[in-house]
């Protein structure tokens, strides 16, 4: 069995080969970065795709089974090609829920098909330009890759990064794109404590010190901009079928002190950290984080997005900790109520699931990275359908969602800080100037995944079946880009819309979707 990692440093080759030439290349071995892949393939260019580990899919094949978006109709294109492939798998037309190990072989098969090159454990180390064009990216080992459109297809945006591009990180306060809903946000009931529980190590006695998991920093104003990110996690393939489950262990470094709060929490009588389980085929799940305590790692991955590889692994295996500790905890600590450990036991692995790490998910959720900053921000105002662009590139249609960005102290109890749930289901266009950076900073570069958008429009744009959506997109303007011999800026939009079109990429709401049901 693999140990569970982000990182392992690369062997620095002893002879670099010679730089591997190609039309376009795609970073990021993401659900996205392979559609993008695909695309170009399709469409007669040279394309490589390099992942950053040793697997394929993103969080699509990395546990989140349960496809996220708000309305079906929104997408076209590769991405519904791909579900309608899950859907053959089971028997069905189409299929929306499925096992993270079939999500991977669709796209493989994907990837076999068109005989894309793939290489593996590619870490970026240096971006080589000229004026404003990427000429050649090098890897930690050594290797380099020359391409005339390069895609960014990762969850951190390290490419764009790398290459110059301007970007953000963290919230920006309701002031800076006129939002209601951005930075610190105090106001959201959702996945918080329901009942008071005291933050001090000794109840009642703030020099004690507060409990594992609260911050002790400044907390910041209502609407107020920060340096915070949304919660990672991650999503958890589970079943309860005893010839398929490997039970929870002891993780290494397991910590009970870790869970005190957890332990107070569930003394109130209020038990749903697992209450956020969908089923997938074959006995399994896809669990995400409810309630007040549950996956989500409040406040431990701050300085992933801009953070170099070794941050990033430390980073990585905190939350591995903290997840199957919290899984351990559930099931052996006597604070627990004996009914919710009864529960939990129930509950494994999956054996035929990740095996090459025990059934654990190799892919940490990155809910929010880098987001570049071009000439056009998706904002919030987008996202409620105020502004419509008229350069789209395929729908969102999800709710406005961030997870809680930080645990406080706020009159005495526990509070979490950074929810927003708000809308959802009516598609929405996403504009080609947002994968694309300012001109002068790249002209052949398209951004596809950490896009120009504020914290609220992003949380709204980050699910998989869009990232799928707007890679397919990035491919086809990379493509028209080199037949041009013009920047990825310049290229004539309304050929791109034809060319979306006739690969059936949905670019406008339906009109019986902009009557959807708002959750």
């Amino acid at each position: 069995m693999n140990p569970l990692s982000y990182y392992r440093p690369s062997r620095k080759l002893e002879t670099p080969p010679l730089p591997i030439e190609s039309d376009i290349c795609v970073y990021g071995g993401t659900s996205g970065g392979i559609m993008a892949a695909v695309q170009a393939s399709r469409l007669g260019q040279r394309v490589v795709l390099l992942a950053f580990g040793a697997k394929l899919g993103g969080m699509t094949s990395g546990g989140l089974g349960a496809t996220d978006i708000g309305n079906k109709a929104a997408i076209g294109g590769l991405a519904r090609e791909f579900y309608e492939e899950i859907g053959k798998h089971y028997g069905k037309e189409i299929q929306w829920t499925f096992e993270p190990h079939v999500a991977e072989k669709v796209f493989h098969q994907f990837l076999e098909k068109e005989r894309i090159p793939v290489y593996f454990e590619q870490h970026l180390a240096t971006v080589i330009k000229e004026d404003n064009q990427i000429t050649e990216i090098m890897m930690e080992d050594g290797s380099s890759y020359r391409a005339k459109v390069f895609i960014d297809a990762t969850y951190e945006g390290d490419l764009l990064a790398k290459a110059g591009v301007s970007f953000h990180v963290g919230r920006e306060g309701n002031a800076v794109y006129d939002e209601t809903y951005a930075g610190v946000q105090y106001g959201g009931p959702f996945h918080n404590f329901q009942q008071f529980v005291d933050p001090y190590k000794i109840a009642g006695v703030p020099a004690s010190g507060l409990l594992a998991g609260i911050s002790d920093q400044p907390m910041g104003i209502q609407g107020e901009g920060d340096h915070r990110v949304q919660a990672y996690n991650f999503r958890m393939c589970l079943t309860q079928r005893d010839d398929n489950r490997i039970p929870f262990f002891e993780p290494r470094g397991y910590d009970p002190e870790r869970y005190t709060l957890f332990a107070r929490y569930l003394a109130t009588g209020v038990w749903d950290a697992l209450r956020l389980t969908v089923p997938m085929p074959n006995e399994k799940t896809d669990t995400n984080n409810f309630g007040g305590f549950s996956s989500d790692n409040i406040g431990m991955n701050y300085e992933w997005p801009d953070g170099d590889y070794q941050t990033r692994e430390a980073i990585f295996q905190d939350h591995v900790s903290y997840h199957q500790g919290m899984f351990w905890f559930l099931t052996q600590d006597e604070r627990v109520p004996c009914e919710v450990r009864d529960e939990v036991r129930r509950w494994g692995l999956p054996k035929d699931e990740f095996t090459a790490t025990g059934g654990w998910p190799h892919e940490l959720y990155i809910r929010e990275g880098r987001r570049m900053i071009s000439s056009y921000v998706m904002t919030e105002h987008h996202c409620v359908r105020r502004f419509l662009v008229p350069d789209s590139v395929g729908l969102a249609a999800y709710a406005i969602d961030s997870h809680h960005c930080q645990r406080v102290v706020l009159g005495g109890r526990v509070r979490n800080e950074g929810d927003v749930e708000i809308g959802g289901g009516v598609p929405y266009p996403v504009s080609f100037r947002s994968i694309v950076p300012r001109e002068e900073e790249c002209a052949n570069l398209l951004v596809p995944f950490c896009l120009s958008a504020s914290h609220i429009a992003f949380g709204s744009i980050r699910m998989e079946p869009v990232f799928m959506v707007l890679a397919q997109s990035a491919a086809t303007a990379a493509h028209l880009a080199i037949r041009g011999a013009s920047p990825v800026q310049k290229i004539d939009y309304p050929v791109l819309r034809e060319k979306l079109l006739q690969d059936r990429q949905v670019l406008e709401a339906p009109p019986e979707t902009l009557r959807a049901p708002r959750r």
